[in-house]
């Protein structure tokens, strides 16, 4: 099983972001180091969803995925977004490890949407929250068959430990 290890404070930064945002979904990116099957978040980029202004690039993936032009309901990080932080990375020695996002009164379970748009080399934090406040946080990544499974979370209180 692959592992995610971060720090409690990363932990806290994606929910207060979660719950920043309610009712939309927010998102933002992972960046750190792989290991092996272990990827260590370094830091945490917390994004604007570019849901609205980058849905009609997801046109083209919409098939059996019901495509929805809320922000409610789906996230978008705008790939301007992604190539600097792409930039930023790799100028300090880190890579994007994964993405993380919240479903607003929603389990911290991935749709089928969030699936189709998935990549392997990527951990998927998602982040329940209910009536605006973060409730449930898993990691997911994706198989060889492209199927969602579960990612443990290994937190750290400090970087000390």
């Amino acid at each position: 099983m692959a592992t995610l290890k971060l720090l409690s404070y990363h932990l806290q930064v994606i929910q207060a972001h979660a719950e920043r945002t309610y009712p939309e979904e927010c998102c933002g990116l992972l960046l750190g180091e792989l290991r092996g099957d272990t990827k260590i978040l370094v830091d945490v980029l917390p994004t604007e969803n570019s849901w609205d202004a980058q849905a009609a690039t997801f046109q083209a993936i919409e098939g059996s995925v019901q495509l929805e032009s809320s922000k409610r309901r789906r996230f978008s990080i705008a790939p301007t977004v992604m190539l600097k932080a792409q930039k930023d990375a790799r100028d300090r020695n880190l890579n994007i490890i994964g993405i993380y996002h919240s479903h607003p009164d929603h389990p911290a379970i991935p749709s089928e949407f969030d699936r189709a748009i998935a990549w392997q080399q990527y951990s998927y934090i998602i982040v329940s929250v209910q009536e605006g406040k973060a409730i449930d946080l898993k990691s997911w990544s994706l198989d060889d068959e492209h199927q969602f499974q579960p990612e443990e979370i290994f937190t750290a209180s400090s970087s000390a430990d």
